[in-house]
């Protein structure tokens, strides 16, 4: 099976292991995909992550998180810019998601960003994915 869309695969593969209350998950490490994860940690959404060496491109560990009532502190994840239709915005039409309750992320010249670091860098770029 062909890999066409290696960020909408992250984005499900967390969907899906926090629909079935698993702790953690682990997929194959790149770049952009280890930037993400940073960035939802950051951003309060992940437990945390680690990073493990196999034979090839390595691994990331992802510890998903849960609230008290254990529902995942994620609530949805929405894969907008795709590759097949990508969607670039400036950084006047940075979308505003749930009225602020959520976080765009955008790949900027500067890295992937939430919304708010956008804004406040003055930047525009690729809408990867909402968060809320």
């Amino acid at each position: 099976m062909s890999m066409t869309d290696p960020i909408a695969d992250l984005l499900t593969r967390i969907r899906n292991a926090q629909k079935a209350k698993h702790s953690s998950l682990q997929l194959p490490r790149s770049k952009v995909k280890l930037a993400l994860v940073q960035l939802l940690k950051d951003e309060g959404f992940l437990e945390g992550y680690v990073e493990l060496e196999d034979k090839k491109q390595g691994r990331i560990k992802i510890f998903l998180k849960y609230d008290g009532a254990d529902q995942g502190v994620i609530r949805g994840l929405k894969r907008i810019s795709r590759p097949g239709r990508r969607l670039y915005v400036g950084r006047d039409d940075i979308p505003r998601v749930r009225n602020g309750l959520g976080v765009a992320v955008l790949t900027t010249s500067k890295g992937l960003l939430t919304d708010r670091q956008a804004r406040q860098a003055g930047l525009g770029g690729e809408v990867i994915c909402h968060i809320w």
